[in-house]
């Protein structure tokens, strides 16, 4: 999740045409399109596999010190605490932030091609590796926590997190878990105009399913099989229905960017930033912030950091700000990172590929996306789908995808093409088994009914 950082006090926001055009500032021509990468780790204590605390020499905290220390981060604070970490003014590089539970997030910086990122996040997780062993500290890429309960788990000291912890039991139950049990991989992707916005978000909303379905990781809770494949895809479900979902109306006629605007203005508000604090107006009205009548700061207006703020916290499986960001995935290892970003970056950033893959889910009913998204947790590339199954459509997908990267003809030094990060998937599609049967397998097979191997057999 985003972290704010203070810097000079924005416009403010005079009418909805200022919120329209704020996300209209965002369209880009396709030379300047770049990708941006998020994943997450859960952290855990190797010699006892038990989630790590913020605070104490071998906290969260400590391991982000020593990602200042060696690798020259700077630090993000609210109050005396460190948050989030940054590159130094003039470097390039993205942030470090914490999620609710202590996992640990790149978002990466935006760039030209797959290859780039490839070298991004293996730099990454070298030193996050490199700062956790003298800790003892390992890190997981999978979707949902394997073997620690809610309360086991503990909580980070960002306020945001403390209105949000509130505020989901009210409205959804596993809000939660989200926050505190789930792991995800995202792709931020840019348009070029509103039509062009329109068209990806459509295709990426069609399409997040088998998304979901190829990177299923999660079918681990307490220390058990839950009986699904993307236990994070899951609690999505049950987790304020209000900011979550796969927007049917993004598929009507008139559908823009005020049209977005309206559903952003129609989902109830978390907080309002003033001042280095987070004051809690859950459940209230940006319409009434703007109207000068939001319920504990009476006359106080919004400014467009504020609006920015208030979409951050909308959850639909294809969120759109100044970019778009591609939501459906569950965490996993530096293959599958890379591989997330290929197949979208395949799909949306080639013409040709992205006119194949609308011929090919315009067709689909809001109830058959519906059906998809609510069924692909459960059976992934399994799942039954017009006669056939997910794994069908997602071998054709990825067929796209890869028609799309080379054709963007993006060459690293050993003559590859960005093609080379779709393998895994190309794997699944071939013999129908995700990252969750591989898990399931060995779990029944020679972990003997065991958890605690994952966390070697995983591990970063």
């Amino acid at each position: 999740m985003s972290t704010r950082i203070n810097g000079d006090k924005s416009p403010p926001v005079r009418s909805k045409d200022d919120l329209v055009a704020w996300i209209a500032a965002g369209e880009k021509p396709k030379d300047r399109w770049r990708i941006g990468t998020e994943h997450e780790k859960f952290v855990f204590y190797t010699e006892r596999l038990e989630p790590v605390p913020y605070g104490g020499p071998r906290g969260i905290r400590a391991l982000m010190e020593r990602m200042i220390s060696c690798y020259g981060w700077e630090p993000i604070h609210e109050g005396d605490n460190i948050i989030a970490l940054k590159r130094p003014d003039g470097e390039p590089g993205g942030t470090i932030s914490l999620e609710p539970g202590g996992q640990f997030e790149l978002s990466g910086a935006p760039l030209e091609t797959l290859h780039e990122t490839a070298s991004e996040t293996s730099e990454h997780l070298i030193e996050v590796v490199h700062v956790g062993e003298p800790l003892g500290i390992g890190f997981l890429g999978l979707g949902f926590s394997p073997k620690w309960t809610l309360e086991e788990t503990p909580q980070m000291p960002k306020r945001r997190y403390a209105v949000m912890t509130r505020y989901m039991p009210q409205v959804g139950k596993r809000g939660l878990d989200m926050m505190y049990r789930t792991a995800t991989i995202q792709v931020n992707l840019d348009f070029a105009s509103e039509a062009d916005m329109v068209r990806k978000l459509r295709v990426s909303l069609a399409l997040q399913p088998i998304a979901t379905a190829l990177f299923a990781s999660s079918p681990f809770t307490e220390g058990r099989p839950n009986g699904f494949k993307s236990m994070r895809s899951e609690v999505w479900r049950d987790t304020d229905k209000a900011r979550t979902g796969m927007l049917p109306w993004a598929f009507e006629a008139g559908m823009g960017y005020e049209r977005y605007v309206d559903y952003a203005l129609a989902v109830p508000m978390y907080f309002v930033y003033r001042d280095g604090n987070y004051i809690d107006v859950a459940g209230a009205s940006f319409r009434d912030f703007m109207a000068g009548k939001l319920p504990g700061l009476p006359g106080e207006l919004p400014t467009i950091d504020d609006w920015s703020d208030h979409l951050t916290t909308l959850f639909p499986e294809v969120r759109l700000k100044r970019f778009l960001e591609m939501r459906g995935a569950d965490g996993g290892r530096w293959a599958r990172i890379v591989a997330l970003s290929a197949f979208w970056v395949g799909l949306l950033y080639d013409e040709v590929a992205l006119s194949a893959a609308w011929d090919l889910v315009k067709g689909w009913t809001a109830e058959e996306r519906e059906a998809l998204r609510n069924g692909v947790p459960q059976g992934a590339l399994a799942t039954p789908f017009r006669g056939g199954t997910v794994q069908d459509v997602a071998r054709e997908v990825v067929r796209l995808s890869h028609l799309g990267l080379r054709n963007r003809r993006r060459v690293n030094w050993r003559g590859q093409d960005e093609t080379v990060y779709l393998a895994p998937l190309e794997e699944m599609v071939a013999t129908g088994k995700t990252c969750a049967d591989e898990l399931l397998t060995r779990y029944h097979g020679p972990w003997h009914g065991l958890i605690e191997p994952v966390f070697s057999e995983i591990a970063f």
